[in-house]
């Protein structure tokens, strides 16, 4: 029996531990950015923009088939017709003192269908659904371009969480180290060692300094975690947390600032949308100089009619439309006269792409500005980096020196206290460095044009 129960307690907590590594799961920068923009309601949105543009392309291509295919129907009630000469049913029609009935009611149905097909239109449909598959194009190009946006964005809050993480790790630390002194001070009072007590003033000040710290980092990892549950939406209730564990320079060099504006100029969604959209307008122009000519159309009706009330005259020369069923086809030729409306349609169009030819310009403008800005302040970041690595290297040497004179009673507090302060100071900014240059050359790469997907794999 105690057998089973052990084995019974055993299960348990296995089966514990299971379902505590299910909650907890790391995810990669990749997967992290693809729920991101899976979950986000703006790029959902602009989306919608592109099902829009393709919709009219659908729109455009249903005009190639029975643009115009029309079904009517028509309900009465009606009387019935008397003839006071006797005449028969289907010579009532004769009869001069024929009247209606109103004894006689009953039930009048008509249908009629009709409908238009394009013969020859000098290619309007055709340039129409040109027009529109290329206006598709340049929506997704800007629909590409606010993704980028985004991902960059997701891929700076990514590094946020991994950057928080070093810093607490920091921080627990020079907890330790602090704890360490902390408590070689109260050893030295306690065996009435003779000890500045500036020194021990300075200290807890210093003690008192790093809670702040620390509790601006606790706040700030607990931002970031509710920001990531935000983003991934998780319904399940797992935690996750970034694979990358530790915050490395990307393998990434920069390179001159020629490569990224000429990049910029080939590579930018906006500047493939603005001249894709100009030849849309272009298709579009051509669209309406030909739906300006005469087009050739085919059309038909169909008509029928039924009112049992009253009689059929089967003479072809009478009306009976209460009673009637015939089938009309014909060629016609449609042609917009109004020409002075035409002429406008067609110069606002014109008025359209000099438009895009200005748009164009002001956004290589505004470019060739972002790149140059990103470009800065990744070369700043680079240098912050390299600055940075040789002063903590000597901070450390520093710090060591420092630590082992104080061991040997030889040391002050004072002089530990501050190098431990400056190895503390520098780490930290090594970090934040490190991330401000990783997402710095992120923010470049893609003011350049450059994909992402390339910064991550140079890492």
């Amino acid at each position: 029996m105690k057998k089973i129960f052990s084995i019974f307690i055993f299960f348990i907590l296995v089966s514990a531990q299971v379902v505590c590594a299910q909650d907890t799961l790391e995810i990669s920068l990749r997967d992290f950015i693809d729920i991101g923009i899976s979950n986000s309601g703006q790029i959902k949105y602009d989306k919608t923009n592109v099902d829009l543009a393709e919709n009219r392309v659908s729109s455009a291509k249903d005009q190639r088939f029975l643009p115009s295919l029309n079904f009517r129907s028509e309900h009465a009630l009606v009387p019935g017709v008397s003839s006071p000469g006797n005449f028969p049913e289907e010579e009532i029609y004769l009869d001069p003192n024929a009247k209606n009935d109103w004894d006689k009611v009953g039930v009048f149905n008509r249908l009629r269908i009709t409908g238009v097909q394009p013969v020859f239109t000098w290619g309007s449909i055709n340039k129409a659904i040109s027009a529109a598959e290329e206006a598709v194009k340049a929506t997704e190009f800007e629909f590409h371009a606010k993704k980028e946006d985004m991902e960059v964005r997701l891929f700076e809050l990514y590094y946020s969480y991994v950057l928080a993480l070093e810093i607490e790790r920091l921080l627990k630390d020079a907890e330790d180290k602090i704890n360490q002194i902390e408590n070689s001070l109260d050893d030295a009072q306690e065996e009435g060692d003779d000890i500045d007590e500036t020194d021990v003033y300075k200290f807890k000040v210093f003690k008192a300094q790093f809670g702040i710290q620390k509790a601006e980092v606790d706040e700030s990892l607990v931002f970031v975690k509710q920001t990531w549950e935000y983003i991934l939406r998780n319904e399940n209730g797992t935690i996750y947390t970034p694979s990358i564990r530790y915050l490395d320079p990307l393998g990434t060099k920069l390179s001159g600032l020629d490569h990224y504006q000429n990049s910029a100029f080939l590579n930018r969604n906006e500047l493939r949308g603005i001249s894709t959209g100009k030849d849309a307008l272009m298709k579009y122009i051509d669209y309406q100089k030909a739906s300006n000519l005469p087009g050739l159309y085919l059309g038909f009706t169909t008509t029928f009619a039924s009112t049992p009330i009253r009689p059929r005259q089967p003479n072809p020369f009478i009306s009976t439309p209460e009673n009637t069923f015939n089938t009309a086809f014909g060629i016609t030729i449609r042609q917009n006269l109004n020409f002075f409306q035409a002429k406008t349609q067609l110069d606002r169009v014109k008025i359209e792409l000099r438009k895009m030819d200005y748009l164009s310009e002001a956004a290589k403008d505004g470019i060739l500005l972002e790149v140059n800005q990103a470009y800065q302040k990744a070369a700043v970041a680079e240098v912050k980096v390299e600055r940075t690595d040789e002063a903590l290297l000597t901070t450390k040497q520093w710090l060591r020196m420092e630590q082992q004179d104080y061991d040997f009673g030889i040391g002050e507090v004072k002089d530990l206290i501050d190098a431990m302060k400056m190895e503390l100071e520098l780490r930290l900014k090594e970090k934040e460095s490190i991330f401000e240059f990783n997402t710095s050359m992120a923010k470049l790469n893609n003011a350049a044009g450059i994909p992402l997907e390339l910064l991550q794999k140079n890492n």
